[in-house]
């Protein structure tokens, strides 16, 4: 069919009025060369992320109708990129070996399902042909070759550009005062039966400064319904304030006093200590690499998406 003849039908289509709910699923989101997207293709890759939006923003109804609205514009737009790919593919002559094609399918068959039965009840149940699946294994497969080609071999990131982002973000590595703490809780309470819990600390302490093991009494001792046996790095800001100022006056190796935090006492223990100060470069080159790598790779896959639109027919029907 010649394709401007298919594009005025579509066109014509989707001019005849609203669909009815039985032809909703047909109805037609985007035209990519000859390819169409549907509403019902939209619709299922929406419903693999609308439970995480959901979950997110919940809480505030205005911001979840404006969140599901970018996230639904941005999984059509996704499919349609996988089209321009899919066009880039056929257009520059590649082609891909069916012999291939059978090895990702057994790859992918026995990865994420197991054997060949546990394939086709799960098919059936998602009402998608064995041809389908066969199908989109071969379109995912070209999409992320066409990528790893045209953007991810691209990407390289400098030294001197890790440098100049480590000195323009030096904010973003600085630590704040941090101590690694093993705790003992006591429960206060009004049972005439029940130790005396401050006492009990003071008792506690006097032993941990005879050289007790903290681990071992706070075993017995220590109330909380898990009892912390290991050590656990704390930023200031993490801790209370009643807990944080006795903690750090602290220096490893010091257990405090008994401390009243309200309806409990805590007895600490300081295993290390860590004043403020920024990481230094060699600590968080590899964590800039990964962010400069991530923001590249958005860059140059934009500006390749773009190329490949300017070279082909691209129409969104809302």
């Amino acid at each position: 069919m010649n394709r401007w003849v298919f594009r005025f039908g579509v066109v014509a289509f989707l001019c005849c009025g609203q669909p009815g709910h039985a032809e909703l699923a047909n109805a037609i989101k985007a035209i990519v060369n000859d390819a169409v997207i549907t509403y019902q293709e939209v619709e299922l890759l929406n419903q693999q992320t609308e439970d995480l939006v959901v979950r997110k923003f919940r809480s505030s109804p205005s911001m979840l109708e404006k969140e599901i609205n970018r996230m639904q514009t941005e999984n059509l737009d996704k499919l349609v990129e996988q089209q321009l790919i899919l066009h880039e593919f056929k257009t520059a002559g590649y082609s891909l070996p069916e012999s291939v094609l059978d090895d990702l399918v057994q790859e992918t068959i026995k990865n994420d399902f197991g054997d060949r039965a546990t394939l086709t009840k799960t098919l059936e149940a998602r009402g998608i042909s064995y041809e389908k699946f066969r199908q989109q294994i071969r379109e995912r497969f070209i999409v992320s070759q066409l990528r790893m080609k045209n953007v991810s071999s691209e990407i390289i990131i400098s030294p001197h550009k890790i440098e100049s982002y480590y000195l323009a973000h030096r904010d973003d590595f600085k630590e704040e005062d941090r101590i690694k703490l093993r705790k003992i809780i006591l429960s206060k309470s009004s049972d005439p039966n029940l130790p005396d819990p401050r006492k009990l600390g003071e008792e506690i302490v006097s032993r941990l400064r005879e050289g007790a093991s903290f681990s071992q009494l706070a075993a017995i001792y220590s109330q909380e319904e898990i009892k912390n046996r290991e050590a656990v790095w704390y930023d200031r800001s993490a801790l209370r304030k009643e807990l944080a100022d006795p903690a750090f006056t602290l220096k490893a190796g010091q257990c405090s006093d008994v401390i009243d935090a309200g309806t409990e006492f805590y007895v600490l223990s300081a295993d290390e200590v860590s004043t403020a100060h920024y990481k230094t470069l060699s600590e968080v080159r590899a964590k800039i690499e990964q962010t400069l790598r991530g923001e590249e790779r958005d860059r140059l896959e934009k500006k390749w998406i773009d190329k490949l639109k300017k070279k082909t027919f691209v129409q969104y029907f809302l």
